[in-house]
């Protein structure tokens, strides 16, 4: 059996962030190869993963970022099963390797994203290997990206949520910026009317007509009534109807216009902790 020094386990430890007594196991059983002991230890890694396969993992980071020409935004969600995990340095660290890789690389999906190299490993392997650190169940849920003209990013203060906005023009920065906090804070579902699904119109329609007839009014006035309440709902649920959360005397449609009168907001996104 290899003598392995206290020197050698530290030495392991530092490079892949396993505890002592794994490192020297993984040391001795390898008789002292590093590499070897590293492999050891990411198979470890992929079995404590495959143990904790039907673990919750609710906790963890969002985080979204603008690439530097500000025409490419995208953001993640870095899943585990606690928040003492998700706030530790090697968790932060890797979830904004990952965004700052796919900002750079443009990457348009999160099958994309998982295959991506990362320090000599796909980001499907590193994130096993980081599972295997923690001892977490450790995933990538989700990967959102969109370009455009002009891209904000908003990282609402935890990292448990965040939204990303593009407009149809660049120089206005701080509009998008503040279009991007009131995706996290009002959380539509569409830019507009138009951008809503005929299905989820038609369903809404139905739920206003129930409502209305179980509040007895005439039949007559069923149709009239379950409209405006449709009315309402794409007040309450599309971008550019919301009342603009920064001034309540103007709608987010009036705040572009006054910003410049064809300033548009092309699309948003928006990821929150746990759903």
């Amino acid at each position: 059996m290899a003598n392995i020094t206290a020197a050698e386990v530290n030495n392991l430890r530092q490079i892949t962030g396993a505890g002592m007594m794994d490192c020297k196991k993984a040391l001795v059983e390898s008789e002292g190869d590093v590499e070897k002991a590293i492999e050891i230890l990411r198979k470890a890694g992929q079995k404590v993963a495959s143990n904790r396969a039907d673990r919750d993992a609710k906790e963890g980071k969002v985080i979204a970022k603008v690439s530097t020409d500000g025409t490419f935004a995208g953001m993640i969600m870095l899943n585990c099963e606690t928040d003492f995990v998700a706030n530790s340095a090697a968790f932060l660290d890797f979830a904004n390797s990952v965004i700052d890789l796919a900002i750079s690389k443009r990457i348009k999906s999160l099958a994309e994203l998982l295959q991506e190299d990362i320090n000599g490993r796909t980001i499907e392997q590193a994130i096993t290997d980081l599972g295997g650190k923690t001892g977490e169940k450790t995933t990538l849920a989700h990967y959102e990206c969109i370009e455009g003209a002009a891209t904000s990013a908003y990282n609402h203060i935890g990292n448990r949520l965040a939204t990303l906005l593009s407009l149809n023009k660049a120089g206005f920065d701080q509009v998008g910026h503040e279009l991007a906090m009131q995706v996290a804070a009002m959380a539509p579902i569409a830019v507009d009317e138009d951008c809503i699904p005929q299905s989820v119109i038609d369903k809404e329609m139905e739920i206003a007509k129930d409502i209305v007839r179980q509040e007895g009014k005439p039949e007559d006035m069923v149709e009239k009534i379950a409209l405006g309440k449709l009315s309402r709902f794409f007040k309450e649920n599309t971008l550019v109807n919301q009342v603009f959360v920064r001034d309540g005397k103007m709608t987010v449609a009036e705040y572009l216009k006054k910003s410049d009168a064809t300033l548009k907001v092309v699309e948003f996104k928006r990821l929150i902790l746990g759903e």
